[in-house]
């Protein structure tokens, strides 16, 4: 997992929008599931188990594959 993997601040990935919710700033994809810039979502949806809002603040490990970022995981605060 070591490899090419980038520290990114959670903040440079995710975009909190005026009504509480999050857009991801660029295409990304957690554990199969892709989506990108557009798509909105609040407290309590989980993508592949995943519920973002419990992460807010903290580091993202990625990978940028030909741009796509794929999250491998989340750095302890």
């Amino acid at each position: 997992m070591s490899e090419n993997i980038q520290r990114m601040r959670f903040y440079d990935v995710f975009l909190i929008n005026p009504d509480g919710s999050l857009t991801p700033q660029r295409t990304i994809r957690i554990g199969g599931v892709t989506f990108g810039p557009g798509v909105r979502f609040g407290r309590g949806v989980k993508f592949s188990g995943i519920d973002f809002f419990d992460y807010l603040g903290q580091d993202i490990a990625v990978i940028d594959i030909n741009g796509i970022l794929e999250i491998k995981g989340f750095y302890n605060p």
